[in-house]
């Protein structure tokens, strides 16, 4: 089977999230239109943002049911990105905590899905 590439959250305004997302990404989409937006991250990895009122067939969830995860090289990495998320004004459901794996922590993007950051440690390897 193929692996997976692309992955698309529902949002409420596309235009909204699509900024969002640029902002957080650093980078700007390569699509762009009222009821999607689309970002090709490295590595060739799609993100798209689908208007949740204009999917076909509707979908059932709203945001919240699964994680956008990114991996940082060092829990030094993780902090520093939980002080830059935290200044830029996003809402954080988890502070910056020790886990089992590593270290970690969760934010919601503005349609609250759960964008969570980690660092590996070697327990969790």
């Amino acid at each position: 089977m193929n692996t997976p590439n692309f992955v698309i959250l529902y949002v409420d305004s596309p235009e909204r999230s699509g900024a969002f997302y640029g902002a957080l990404l650093g980078r700007q989409p390569v699509e762009a239109s009222p009821t999607f937006v689309l970002f090709v991250l490295d590595g060739g990895f799609k993100l798209g943002l689908w208007s949740r009122h204009t999917v076909e067939p509707a979908a059932a969830a709203a945001g919240g049911g699964a994680e956008l995860v990114f991996a940082l090289d060092t829990s030094y990495a993780v902090d520093a990105a939980h002080q830059g998320w935290t200044e830029r004004g996003l809402n954080i459901l988890q502070a910056p905590t020790d886990m089992d794996f590593g270290r970690t922590f969760v934010a919601l993007d503005p349609d609250n899905h759960r964008l969570r950051v980690y660092w590996l440690n070697e327990a969790g390897q």
